[in-house]
């Protein structure tokens, strides 16, 4: 049987040690949320990374992850912490055997200051879809 897996390793700039201490909170928050969920996703881990001044949070999967719920967490920091810019993240999916239309990936790309998202892409069914005659822009 084939596994599959959602793999990324990303940053947040935080801008002070206060705030990455409070996105813990905000972490635990969302986790509690997310166990709630049924079925729950797959989450991911965070740690804050002190060789950064300690003000960046580095979120990656523990196996497999769910980019939503990375999104997600972003949005609130964002919003508590009165955070600008841009920020974006990729990932990979995986298959722990060989299958056809089984890898692939995406990015994607929020304003911090309003939490809309300002580009994505996901590879996932692209490939097919544009075998099949799709546009591959689209």
């Amino acid at each position: 049987m084939a596994n599959y897996f959602t793999h990324f390793s990303c940053l947040l700039d935080v801008g002070t040690p206060e705030n990455a201490a409070r996105a813990l909170d905000l972490y635990n928050a969302l986790s509690e949320e997310n166990a709630a969920e049924d079925p729950p996703s797959e989450g991911f881990l965070l740690s804050i990374q002190p060789e950064h001044g300690g003000t960046q949070l580095w979120m990656r999967d523990d196996e497999t992850g769910d980019p939503e719920h990375v999104i997600q967490f972003v949005k609130r920091c964002a919003a508590a912490f009165g955070l600008t810019g841009l920020w974006g993240f990729q990932y990979a999916t995986t298959c722990s055997q060989a299958r056809v239309n089984a890898f692939g990936g995406g990015a994607h790309v929020l304003d911090l200051a309003t939490g809309e998202t300002i580009a994505w892409t996901y590879t996932g069914g692209w490939l097919p879809e544009v075998l099949d005659g799709g546009d591959p822009d689209a």
